[in-house]
């Protein structure tokens, strides 16, 4: 069988030219080891992954909450319902991330927080949207009512429209003056692309035509969530990068670590519907069954969908061996994704 990384490659270089704060509850203390130098001796870290979330939660939610806040009586309710959904919790895996990286490559928390929160408003508006009646039909998000059944679609509509124009306004404006505008405008066209055709955007659409629909391959499936996924958690790890001030062989291998990443996230999704309660999950459980939709399991089968997640998550790994013990809180984070139960 075709890896599920070997197709996403294919599909990439085919289409490329490129308030509460969730803490993992599984045991993330975990002893790394890394090849670390030319001479291929080897580091081994003892990293906590707790330990490190909660040193950035602070500093991660106030930015975000900042970032929302109401100027003025007329928006009042526009921003209530944007502070909503993007302070109703989540493991702000994008942000830890995005930071993670920068600091890889010796930049600072202060460095990469615009492009943090913008990451995080981005993939807000997409849960916004996902959750609409005309989309995925849900009413509980993060083990709230979705925006939408508090606000009306039509202001979550317009909540979300206001994150992601937001966002680009949040990185160009707040980034601080000592990145170099060629690195800041590298970061705002990623995260354009990432929402777009070749983005999000054409990676929900297909998803949804692949529903109830007969015939659908691994192929399909893997470039639905190479572009609906993976595309966004890869952004965030290189736009750490190129924040940090990395190389371009630097940020192309941070590329390929969150692109495998990013396709295990989907399938460990994919597992968790179908093995999580409602209650774990603090979304509807087997939504995507009852949706009919292709999903990892339904092709490749429960078990063979667990082998391939940590198979996708080996090849991430590798692909931060230079790095060394510098990478520690981004390999814990690998680790972590597939270990998760919601």
């Amino acid at each position: 069988m075709v890896s599920i990384s070997k197709v996403a490659l294919a599909l990439v270089a085919a289409t490329s030219s490129v308030s509460a704060f969730t803490v993992p509850t599984t045991n993330t203390r975990t002893t790394i080891t890394q090849r670390a130098t030319v001479e291929d001796s080897e580091v081994a870290t003892d990293f906590d992954l707790n330990e490190y979330l909660l040193s950035k939660k602070d500093d991660i939610e106030a930015a975000l909450k900042a970032s929302v806040a109401s100027t003025m009586p007329q928006t009042e309710k526009i921003c209530e319902s944007m502070d909503y959904s993007l302070m109703a919790g989540g493991k702000r895996i994008r942000p830890v991330l995005c930071i993670a990286a920068c600091e890889m490559f010796g930049g600072t928390q202060e460095v990469a927080m615009p492009t943090a929160v913008a990451l995080e408003m981005i993939h807000t508006m997409s849960l916004i949207h996902d959750d609409l009646p005309s989309m995925d039909n849900d009413d509980l998000r993060r083990g709230k009512p979705t925006n939408h059944i508090i606000y009306g679609e039509d202001v979550a509509i317009l909540a979300g429209d206001a994150l992601l124009s937001t966002s680009f306004q949040h990185v160009a404006q707040e980034t601080p003056k000592t990145v170099s505008p060629e690195r800041i405008l590298d970061v705002i066209i990623r995260l354009g692309k990432s929402v777009g055709p070749v983005g999000l955007a054409g990676g929900q659409v297909m998803d949804l035509e692949c529903e109830g629909k007969e015939g659908v391959t691994l192929e399909d499936l893997t470039w639905i969530h190479t572009h609906k996924t993976a595309t966004l958690l890869q952004v965030a790890v290189a736009s750490g990068a190129i924040l940090g001030g990395a190389t371009p062989e630097e940020v192309e291998a941070c590329e390929m670590f969150a692109l495998n990443i990013g396709l295990a996230f989907q399938v460990a999704d994919d597992i968790l519907d179908v093995t999580a309660s409602t209650e774990d999950l603090g979304k509807t459980a087997a939504k995507d069954l009852d949706a009919d939709k292709t999903t990892y399991p339904k092709l490749l089968g429960l078990e063979e969908s667990k082998v391939e997640a940590r198979r996708l998550i080996d090849e991430a790994k590798a692909s931060l061996e230079p790095f060394g013990e510098k990478a520690a809180p981004l390999l814990a984070i690998a680790d972590y994704i597939i270990e998760r139960s919601n």
